[in-house]
């Protein structure tokens, strides 16, 4: 059986190699382009998206491809666009992370029907961004590109950096001047162009769009803005590990941080394909999206039963959430409301909590984003909107030694001592 998205017209422009991907489709209109480094519909602006001719065929012989495949994203390239030899060229190869049974969690929480942490913190940058921008970095070769460049919160710039760095591309990314340090001295370290812009993302990403347009940017692969459709697919290799993590099975509810929101609404494609490709069974999952109450036009608009997000003005912790005007916010809505799920906000001191208590019950150290998406888990559960007899799985995105000014104030040593046993029991540790 084939999977392809239904769209009308097809523009025509030079052929490239991206593997499965047969075009772009306009998610509006349906309007239909060939492969190309565009991102809006020229009929109607709406955003572009890659549509493909999936694999056809028994899915249990595609099932033993996947499975033989490398311990990385490459296992699914025939799901991406992305070609058929990408594993042999240089790439940081990010992907297959641990999707951990929080059991601690769980107990702590009230969770019966089993608590899973996909940790995307062990990636090579240490976040979710390097599966994104390994799907870019493919589009950029098929299409010529020689710079690759971003707008960031933080974790892309430094996925760019390092992957930018290992395929032999220069690199020049582009972030808000206030970012977390550990950000960018993570970003900057790879030796290419950081350059820090006055004011939030939101003019950052403005600046991208209008430099896209300009001469100066000739030759330049924005991963988020021209390359957007090939780098957004990134995403759905979440859904893919995840399902096939937990034994080729869909989990009955996944708790997901938003910023653009283009990764909770991959993940949903990513499951989507599965089923229609019959390597899941198809049965109702619901999606929980996760927002900082800094930050929270998708959980605002979702709350007061509105189809548009109202951009707000970034005030959180959560710096890599803080996106006032979310792309994709739209079909977030969407997505949790067909299948049942929500947005959700949580405090900043809320956010503090949640890290805390992941580390303290699993070892894993989260950053903010991850303490905001187990921060909205907690307060879902609680509430009774997540059903805790049923299998739960809350996505942390990134590690937490990126944002140690967000839990350092309330962390540090238990005591200290002189060097001798009379001061150790002195100090209560005996």
């Amino acid at each position: 059986m084939a999977v392809q998205t239904v769209a009308t017209t097809t523009h025509s422009a030079d052929t490239v190699d991206l593997g499965p991907a047969s075009a772009l489709a306009c998610r509006e209109c349906g309007e239909r382009f060939a492969l190309g480094p565009i991102f809006a519909c020229e009929a109607c602006f709406g955003p572009l998206e890659v549509a493909y001719d999936l694999p056809s065929g028994d899915p249990e012989d595609l099932r033993k491809r996947i499975e033989s495949g490398p311990e990385n994203i490459w296992r699914y390239a025939p799901l991406l666009p992305v070609p058929a030899d990408v594993a042999g060229k240089p790439n940081l190869n990010p992907g297959f992370t641990k999707l951990v049974q929080a059991d601690n969690l769980a107990r702590e929480l009230g969770v019966t029907g089993g608590l899973w942490v996909k940790d995307d913190s062990g990636n090579p940058t240490h976040s979710f961004k390097d599966r994104v921008v390994a799907q870019a970095i493919e589009a950029a070769r098929a299409f010529g590109f020689t710079t690759l460049s971003c707008s960031s919160t933080g974790n892309l710039a430094g996925a760019v950096g390092a992957a930018a760095a290992r395929a032999g591309f220069r690199s020049c990314v582009f972030i808000p001047h206030d970012l977390e340090q550990g950000k960018v001295v993570m970003a900057a370290v790879y030796g290419g162009e950081l350059v820090g812009i006055e004011g939030n993302y939101d003019d950052v990403n403005r600046f991208c769009s209008e430099l896209i347009g300009d001469p100066a940017g000739e030759g330049w692969g924005f991963v988020n803005v021209n390359l957007r459709p090939y780098y957004a697919e990134g995403s759905k290799t979440l859904a893919y590990e995840i399902c096939e993590q937990l034994g080729w099975r869909l989990p009955d509810q996944i708790v997901i941080p938003i910023a653009s929101g283009s990764q909770l609404t991959k993940i949903d494609k990513g499951l989507q394909e599965l089923v229609k490709l019959g390597l899941v069974e198809d049965r109702p999952y619901k999606i929980f999206g996760a927002q900082a109450e800094g930050c929270s036009p998708v959980s605002a608009a979702f709350k007061a039963g509105h189809d548009v997000v109202r951009p707000q003005k970034p005030d959180t912790i959560a710096k890599s959430l803080a996106i006032g005007n979310p792309a994709d916010g739209p079909y977030v809505l969407d997505i949790c409301r067909r299948t049942g799920g929500a947005v959700e906000d949580v405090t900043d001191e809320e956010i503090v909590d949640a890290i805390k208590l992941l580390a303290r019950t699993e070892g894993i150290f989260t950053e903010t984003a991850g303490g905001t998406t187990l921060g909205v888990a907690k307060k879902l559960i609680e509430a009774g909107v997540i059903d805790p007899s049923l299998t739960t799985v809350v996505v942390n995105t990134g590690d937490g030694l990126k944002t140690l000014d967000a839990v350092a104030p309330t962390t540090g040593m238990s005591a200290v001592i002189r060097p001798n046993l009379d001061s150790f029991r002195e100090a209560g540790l005996a």
